[in-house]
């Protein structure tokens, strides 16, 4: 079910005061602070302790032990959590606006359910069984989806309720394959198990490169569009007076949002509550205006996604809790007060 939004998001976007885009401005350098501390907090802190000399050793000066588990372990899951993180928040923050959902996220549109449904295709039908391969086929899964999804939501007359009915259809159907296919293949619910919790433990260099191009791609995009996306958030005839093309704004959005969705889920797996989280709090402190919540969603994406990898990593030492488990244990609660908000806001 779609939330309309709130009339002060459906109004202009008038020019914020000096003093208000100094505030903002203020605010991406501390943010961009926080990301820093959080990125430095998940290679020196994991399931393995090490001393900060340890880690530093392992960085800079050491080839052995300490290199293996610092460089070939912790950065490649942090600068992947930093890239993910960024398209997941992304991802959300522009499907919020498309649809004129502030409680949406990218699972909303089937985009999860697609990467899943081709991840347990390969393994059962194409005996893929390493991470390389489930990255394309997670990709190309989220891309029908997201292309199905378009099509039966109208294409061009595509409007926010019809895309949502579409995707929540699809991601229904997806599902029940889903279950079905790991219920009757004892082998594939083994495989599937650990890559659908979504994870970054099993991060390398290589799954960095094959999924840099696409979360490059998406990121421009969806902060390119911006601009459109505000004058679609005030509704269609608003729109069309502010000369905005709505057909081609809803299709470079839902290209930008399966782009960085599915590149992040193919990598990491379906990691939820990352896409709604963020991107409904930013607007809180942003206001409506999408040139400011894209970046600030681009930011603080990851000090969530990577907050919530070393909490695993520390909780459970000497093993780890996989980071989709985390933040499905804080965005539930969260998203049950930002519910609750709401919906006291609007009484």
């Amino acid at each position: 079910m779609l939330v309309d939004s709130p009339p002060e998001q459906r109004a202009e976007t008038a020019p914020a005061p000096p003093t208000r885009r100094v505030t903002r401005a203020l605010g991406l350098f501390v943010s961009a602070a926080i990301l820093l501390a959080v990125a430095v907090a998940s290679i020196a802190v994991g399931a393995k302790g090490l001393s900060v000399e340890q880690v530093w050793h392992g960085l800079f000066q050491d080839t052995g032990t300490y290199a293996d588990v610092v460089v070939a372990d912790r950065l490649s899951r942090t600068v992947l959590g930093l890239l993910a993180g960024a398209a997941l928040g992304l991802s959300g923050a522009v499907l919020q606006a498309l649809t004129r959902n502030p409680l949406a996220d990218p699972g909303l549109l089937g985009i999860n359910a697609g990467a899943s449904a081709a991840v347990v295709t390969a393994i059962t039908f194409f005996g893929v069984t390493s991470l390389r391969g489930y990255v394309w086929f997670a990709f190309l899964g989220a891309a029908a989806v997201g292309a199905l999804v378009w099509f039966l939501g109208g294409s061009r007359g595509a409007t926010p309720v019809r895309l949502a009915l579409a995707g929540t259809a699809i991601s229904a159907a997806l599902y029940g394959y889903l279950q079905a296919v790991m219920i009757t293949d004892d082998a594939a619910l083994n495989k599937m198990r650990f890559w659908t919790v979504g994870s970054l433990s099993s991060a390398t260099d290589s799954t960095i490169l094959q999924v840099l191009p696409f979360l490059a791609v998406g990121t421009v995009l969806a902060l390119a569009l911006a601009r459109p996306l505000n004058a679609v958030e005030m509704g269609d005839d608003t729109a069309k007076a502010l000369g905005a093309n709505l057909n081609r704004t809803r299709a470079l959005a839902m290209l930008a949002a399966v782009v960085l969705c599915g590149a992040a889920t193919a990598a990491c797996g379906p990691i939820v509550f990352v896409g709604l989280m963020v991107p409904h709090i930013v607007r809180s402190f942003t206001g409506p205006d999408l040139r400011w919540i894209l970046p600030y969603a681009t930011i603080l994406s990851p000090v969530l996604l990577l907050g919530s990898d070393v909490i695993g990593r520390i909780v459970a030492r000497p093993a780890e809790i996989q980071v989709g488990i985390v933040t499905a244990l804080i965005g539930g609660p969260v998203f049950i007060l930002l519910v609750r908000r709401r919906r006291t806001a609007q009484l």
